[in-house]
């Protein structure tokens, strides 16, 4: 199975239009950085937004990759958006409300890795089409929206997300691409998302988007594998001879060694 090289344990979403979270955002720990035109730019403010997004990736973010999320096909900003990203330094396209695969081509044309967002149910239909369209780098669950549209109350856990959280992460790895988790609403409650960290690594995410500074430790702790992880993979990895047999009380194949490979893999890259 393809594996990433690049790991996003955390994807901070950042305001373009907000000069001080840009310049804070280029010290931080974070694996991307998304320069946001869309949700949390005002309409009045989309113009200025674009351009400072343009001049921020122009001076760079050091080691850290950076994203820019465009607004939707369909509405009067996406063109100039996907023209200024196209010519711009940033090394990927979020594209939101993705609903079908023609939508993610079109995106993917502008020659950048896309990262597609999950956040309609036509979206959750579609997401292996669009996983497996050229150009999509990954697949990242937009919560907040998805659950709107499915009408499941403001209270609610993730139970009614279930199903379209898991055909993210099918679509995601039949494509051989990076699936992230959305976001937590509730910055007061940090053991909250820690939970939902481990929810969504067990679920079979990378990584998880964020809204908040205060959240990427965590988030960086929760998709990083663990000592003991790491212990168990190598030993597995110098123990196996080929073919099935017994590991630590288990039995091991073929797949067990290739994916305790991927975990030594992982962790020397999140180092």
């Amino acid at each position: 199975m393809p594996f990433t090289p690049m790991p996003v344990r955390s994807a901070l979403f950042l305001p373009a239009s907000n000069p001080r979270a840009i310049v804070k955002a280029r010290g931080l720990p974070c694996d991307l950085v998304i320069l946001d035109l869309e949700d949390a730019v005002k309409p009045e403010d989309k113009n200025a937004a674009r351009q400072a997004a343009a001049d921020a990736v122009a001076e760079g973010f050091g080691e850290r990759s950076v994203a820019i999320r465009i607004n939707a096909a369909g509405t009067e900003w996406h063109g100039a958006d996907l023209a200024m990203v196209a010519g711009s330094a940033a090394d990927r396209i979020v594209l939101p409300k993705v609903d079908c695969a023609e939508q993610a081509a079109a995106c993917a044309a502008a020659g950048k890795p896309m990262l597609a967002m999950i956040e309609t149910p036509a979206g959750v239909l579609a997401a292996a089409r669009i996983a497996a369209t050229s150009g999509v780098a990954g697949l990242i669950a937009g919560t907040n929206d998805l659950a709107a549209a499915l009408r499941l109350p403001a209270a609610a856990d993730r139970a009614g997300l279930a199903l379209s959280l898991q055909m993210i992460v099918l679509a995601a790895r039949a494509a051989g691409i990076v699936a992230l988790d959305g976001v937590w609403n509730q910055l007061d409650d940090p053991d909250g998302f820690a939970r939902q960290c481990m929810e969504a690594r067990s679920l079979g995410f990378d990584g998880k988007t964020l809204i908040h500074p205060s959240q990427i430790a965590p988030a960086n702790r929760a998709f990083r594998p663990s000592d003991a992880e790491l212990e168990d993979a190598e030993q597995l990895v110098a123990a196996a001879t080929g073919g099935a047999e017994r590991f630590r009380n288990r039995m091991i194949e073929a797949m067990h060694v290739a994916d305790a490979k991927r975990i030594i893999a992982l962790r020397a890259l999140a180092e």
